[in-house]
């Protein structure tokens, strides 16, 4: 093992991006009812995030045939702290209403390519 920062060094020193992010990973508390009446705050709150370019990407996850949609989700944020990342992550609605636990990881983005189509006429934008 290596610690963290040792890790995003050498990255960095072969030339990968070394981008820090934080992954939240939520899941449905009990039997998860209470996902679809936090789901409206939970999105307005993503939403602000996004709008401040604090909220990467989110979505849900399905389960492991990836045929059911189960009510978990996978949150990225850019933060400048493990702390920071908590403090976004505990102030969800979701968490906050308790319809969803979450972990915490950091998260070092080293490799990969987006594709970003924007429709000049139609202000229409696609990533792929």
């Amino acid at each position: 093992m290596v610690a963290w920062s040792e890790y995003k060094e050498m990255a960095r020193s072969r030339g990968a991006l070394a981008l820090e992010l934080y992954m939240v990973e939520s899941t449905p508390v009990g039997d998860g009812s209470a996902v679809k009446d936090a789901l409206p705050d939970h999105l307005g709150y993503q939403r602000e995030l996004e709008e401040k370019g604090v909220l990467v990407m989110a979505g849900p996850l399905s389960d492991p045939s990836g045929e059911i949609m189960t009510g978990a989700g996978m949150i990225l944020y850019r933060a400048d702290s493990l702390e920071t990342a908590r403090a976004l992550a505990e102030a969800d609605p979701m968490h906050k209403a308790g319809a969803r636990q979450f972990s915490l990881r950091k998260w070092l983005v080293n490799e990969g390519a987006l594709n970003l189509s924007v429709g000049l006429s139609t202000g229409l934008a696609r990533l792929s």
